[in-house]
């Protein structure tokens, strides 16, 4: 793994044209959804179009959250967060809600990473960069969700937020399994 000289900067209107160039530099990320899925969008248009739209919107009324990590002045990758009121929509929710033991204050739903910079351990700096953003914010319980790899190589739209090995290396404890190779984990973040 190489270092990438980096920041960290949290999406905002001011960061909006560089998350915007990683996105479309990738189509529109995971078939053009804009890491919309996991926001309640009930007046969104169809399409790329329409989830850009939405996402534009969520980001100016401030409910959509995510540390970018920035290199040169662009973009690489970045690790979307919110509270569960801004961000809802989980993978295996019924499964979730049913067993569910205790509400976060923070959810950690979405890690991407530009497919030039990817190996270079950015997965983890984005979720690094979220956790910092969140102590800054006051801090909480978080919980991610991330996936359960074995040798068998996964394709990066199924590890759409990172893997539970990296989580443990940031501190996050295993709560119980959810879905197919899906897990609940959760820390604690002090307020910075």
């Amino acid at each position: 793994m190489t270092q990438v000289a980096h920041t960290i900067e949290p999406l905002s209107v001011d960061t909006w044209d560089a998350f915007a160039g990683l996105v479309e530099r990738h189509g529109g990320i995971f078939g053009g959804c804009w890491c919309t899925y996991f926001h309640d969008c009930p007046a969104r248009e169809p399409g790329y179009e329409g989830s850009r739209k939405a996402k534009r919107q969520l980001v100016e009324a401030g409910v959509a959250h995510a540390a970018l990590v920035m290199v040169d002045g662009e973009a690489v990758a970045w690790a979307e967060f919110g509270t569960p009121a801004e961000l809802p929509n989980i993978h295996h929710r019924k499964q979730y809600d049913a067993e569910s033991d205790a509400v976060p204050d923070y959810r950690v739903t979405c890690i991407f990473v530009d497919k030039r910079f990817r190996r270079n351990g950015l997965a983890r700096t984005a979720l690094d960069g979220a956790l910092d953003l969140i102590a800054a914010a006051g801090g909480g319980v978080v919980e991610g969700y991330p996936h359960e790899v074995d040798e068998k190589r996964m394709s990066n739209s199924f590890v759409y937020n990172g893997t539970r090995a990296m989580y443990e290396a940031a501190g996050f404890a295993f709560v119980r399994p959810k879905g197919l190779r899906n897990t609940v984990m959760r820390r604690t973040v002090a307020a910075a």
